[in-house]
């Protein structure tokens, strides 16, 4: 197949993008340039929101849309491709209101995220502005994402936690549960999308069972080889000042997803990739001053 994917030069857009050139499609990638481009695939050149012809006079048989926050940007891409196949679109799970009973389903409403805010009404905007123009364009809704190329300070945070031998701060006593999803299965799942174009059109994706933070982040130092000792932190101080996520427990559905894709790649599986990534890539995590607090504030944080 010949596919559109946007962006292409950072953790989900880039690994979506090397995923699919290595099971032998031609694949293209849309971006500004500023940044390395993946191996194997065909750099278009262009901004999406003034694409000109850029796009116009190719045929792709799946785009897939990694980088739309909003309807602008669903909108402008649109305007400026020529004919294409299958359309996918990767959303939020912000795109579900915090006071809706749980796990979120699919056909549960969407609305305003007070935790997520304008992210996740942009998401709202990005996925009504798709429906109305592509009916039959493909919706994904993942948690967090993990895996090899997340330059985001998640678990990169508690790779380095482990590797400097530091006491893991833990909010409370560490029971409130994440859910994720491996980037590589995320690509899995397009891929049986695009082939086998099942007649539902909007997806939760993710691992069945969330973890509690102290049981991510014992695999985390697992994985490194060490063993945590935890801190526990009650006291009100902004969890994000200290911990790579919000103070906000949810869980998707996916049940849906599973009928179509039931195996999945084990979450310790997906944190020994990230980590062997993150190893040679140290230089291009996002840092934030996450243990410059700690250090600076260990006295409150007991």
């Amino acid at each position: 197949m010949v596919i559109l994917v946007t962006g292409g030069t950072v953790f989900a857009s880039r690994y979506t993008a090397g995923y699919f050139a290595s099971m032998g499609h031609e694949v293209f990638v849309l971006n500004r340039g500023t940044k390395p481009q993946p191996e194997n695939v065909t750099p278009i050149i262009a901004d999406r929101h003034s694409l000109g012809d850029a796009l116009r006079n190719r045929h792709f048989d799946a785009v897939i849309d990694v980088t739309a926050y909003n309807a602008d940007d669903v909108n402008c891409l649109l305007d400026g491709l020529g004919s294409f196949g299958c359309y996918i679109l990767v959303s939020s799970s912000a795109v579900y209101p915090e006071t809706l009973p749980q796990p979120f389903k699919e056909d549960g409403s969407i609305g305003v995220n007070s935790i997520w805010g304008k992210y996740g009404t942009d998401k709202i905007a990005a996925e009504q502005t798709l429906r109305s123009r592509v009916p039959d364009a493909y919706i994904l809704r993942p948690p967090y994402l993990c895996g090899p190329m997340n330059n985001l300070h998640r678990e990169a945070f508690v790779f380095e936690c482990a590797e400097q031998g530091r006491s893991f701060y833990l909010p409370k006593d560490g029971s409130m549960k994440l859910q994720f999803f491996h980037i590589g299965d995320m690509c899995r799942f397009m891929e049986l999308l695009i082939e086998k174009k099942p007649k539902k059109h909007i997806f939760n994706v993710g691992y069945p069972e969330a973890v509690t933070v102290k049981e991510w982040v014992n695999l985390c130092y697992e994985t490194v080889g060490e063993i945590p000792v935890f801190n526990e932190v009650y006291d009100d101080i902004p969890q994000r000042s200290y911990f790579p996520f919000y103070d906000y427990e949810y869980t998707l559905d996916v049940a849906e997803m599973l009928e179509l894709m039931p195996v999945l790649t084990p979450l310790s599986r997906s944190l020994t990739e990230s980590y062997e990534w993150f190893a040679e890539n140290r230089g291009l995590i996002i840092r934030k001053p996450l243990m410059e607090f700690i250090d600076a504030n260990k006295e409150t944080l007991k």
